[in-house]
């Protein structure tokens, strides 16, 4: 339902979210993670870009979560990484171009179900709960 990169991510920003303030290299994320340093890099560029985390270059730098990223729900994350219409599942799973209640696929009841779970998970999950659930 997402994409490698965006779950990557998630991973850094619940990895960073569990060490609290404290700044970490990205050689110890990637070890940490088991993302490749080079697709880490990339990604922890565009966290930065979004305001989700902070970097500092030189002795003593790495990257650390931004305290006010705690509570952005993990849908900006999505948005972030792969644009606005990520954040809103509405494809029909057997891919009819028009799925609704007036036109059911035969699984639309229960894929209905199923997205609605999925779309309140993003707006509801906070970046600072992937610290909890990964520490």
């Amino acid at each position: 339902m997402v994409s490698r990169t965006t779950r990557y991510a998630l991973q850094i920003l619940g990895y960073l979210a569990a060490r609290g303030e404290e700044r970490v290299a990205g050689e110890e994320i990637a070890r940490a993670t088991g993302i490749p340093a080079n697709y880490l890099s990339k990604i922890l560029n565009l966290l930065r870009k979004n305001d989700l985390v902070d970097s500092q270059k030189g002795w003593g730098g790495g990257f650390s979560l931004r305290r006010e990223a705690l509570g952005r729900p993990i849908a900006d994350v999505l948005a972030a990484i792969e644009g606005a219409n990520a954040t809103v599942r509405t494809e029909c799973l057997f891919g009819l171009p028009s799925c609704d209640c007036e036109n059911p696929c035969p699984l639309h009841s229960y894929w209905e179900s199923i997205r609605q779970t999925y779309n309140t998970m993003l707006r509801e999950v906070t970046v600072g709960d992937l610290g909890r659930r990964t520490a």
